[in-house]
């Protein structure tokens, strides 16, 4: 089978362990087909039931953040989320954004500028509680508009928390 995704080795292993893994969705879920198809593309690519784990997508003072945790202490969940955050935090230093193109389903908007901007943006991995966050700094005006721009429409597109600040 080939691939476009060059870490698709590693998302291989996270689809297996999903498949052994996996709930069924909440009886609260969102219930329209865009968002359904969001949620088992995010499932293959992340490795973890996207009904049992929650993401945080926060706009700061020089970025962003995005944080995703499992909502429950299980500990196959908890080392999946950390990987997936390292792998996205490796691939968007690179300046690859294709692993939030292929959940989305589309291009999110900021990801151009910051791939050519990527030698003025840096990616730090930390581990949460339930899950890891990456953080997204620069003191580039134009890379932290494309932060916010990216942060906002991932927030709008996964039904998300988090906080937006306005930069001027």
């Amino acid at each position: 089978m080939k691939t476009s995704n060059k870490y698709f080795p590693a998302t291989a292993l996270f689809v297996a362990v999903t498949a052994c893994t996996s709930s069924q969705p909440r009886a609260n879920a969102k219930s329209d087909s865009t968002f359904a198809s969001l949620q088992q593309r995010g499932a293959m690519a992340m490795g973890v039931d996207q009904y049992a784990s929650k993401h945080t997508f926060d706009v700061t003072s020089d970025g962003g953040r995005i944080a995703l945790q499992n909502d429950s202490d299980d500990s196959i969940a908890v080392a999946q989320i950390r990987a997936h955050m390292r792998l996205i935090q490796h691939a968007f230093a690179a300046g690859d954004f294709t692993t939030p193109a292929f959940v989305h389903g589309h291009e999110m908007p900021g990801t151009k500028t910051m791939a050519e901007k990527r030698s003025a943006i840096t990616y730090t991995y930390g581990d949460l509680p339930r899950g890891g966050e990456v953080r997204i700094s620069t003191s580039d005006s134009t890379a932290r508009k494309a932060i916010e721009e990216f942060i906002a429409a991932q927030r709008m597109e996964h039904h998300s928390g988090g906080t937006g600040m306005h930069s001027h």
